[in-house]
């Protein structure tokens, strides 16, 4: 999924930034751990701004292409409208999280400092919101079709691990940013950076969630298998 190499880029374009940045980097903070808003408020901007940018759009398409894909019985269909509805939701607001991470990238931590915070929040918020919504879908969608669709359970149990993970990670971020001590800085900078690698696993998840759509010689897509659930019918794995 072209998804999932773009977003995995990243990740590692950002990892190796951090000793590129100390290039460009300025003392405008006295933590000695490196913030990813910091980083990518010097020289490599450019590339934070395109960065974001990219995976997001990728994560947001992969969430229509799934919607896309259950309308069209290529994936497990919906079974009524409240998973419809959750399913819409979720896209709504991972656009509006796609939004919050290019408005944060833009408005730096050195120079906007409020406003690049105000954008995390909104970022963090809406991701965490739309992977409840698929959340709630996946266990509707797994339910009706249980015991053949285990994958979606399993798709909804990462997703839940990512909601639990990340709002962990967030708490934690924001209690050691409102600390005045120097330590609870650092710990707070290294909680972004593993917020940051929890929602690169959250993206790479859709892998699971797409590939049962994909026909070969040997397998038909997973909704043609599901067109009459039955308990004896074929399963996911």
């Amino acid at each position: 999924m072209r998804v999932d190499s773009d977003a995995g880029r990243y990740a590692w374009g950002m990892g190796g930034g951090w000793e590129t940045a100390l290039h460009y980097y300025e003392p405008w903070t006295d933590h000695s751990n490196r913030y990813i808003s910091h980083i990518g408020a010097e020289g490599i901007k450019p590339l934070f701004i395109a960065g974001s940018a990219v995976t997001v759009v990728f994560m947001d398409l992969s969430l229509l292409a799934e919607r896309w894909l259950r309308h069209a019985g290529q994936l497990a269909k919906n079974k009524g409208r409240f998973d419809k509805a959750c399913a819409i939701g979720s896209i709504a607001f991972s656009v509006t999280g796609a939004l919050g991470l290019i408005l944060l990238s833009i408005f730096d931590a050195k120079r906007h400092h409020n406003q690049h915070y105000g954008f995390l929040i909104m970022f963090i918020a809406s991701y965490v919101i739309s992977a409840v919504l698929i959340c709630l879908e996946y266990i509707y969608i797994g339910l009706y079709y249980r015991p053949q669709a285990r994958i979606l359970l399993v798709s909804f149990g990462i997703k839940a691990l990512f909601v639990i993970g990340e709002l962990g990670v967030a708490i934690g971020f924001g209690v050691c940013m409102g600390a005045k001590t120097k330590n609870r800085k650092n710990v707070a900078a290294v909680l972004e950076w593993v917020a940051a690698l929890i929602f690169a696993f959250f993206v790479f998840s859709f892998v699971i969630d797409l590939l049962p759509s994909v026909r070969t010689k040997k397998r038909v897509p997973q909704g043609e298998k599901y067109l009459r659930p039955t308990p004896d019918g074929p399963v996911d794995f």
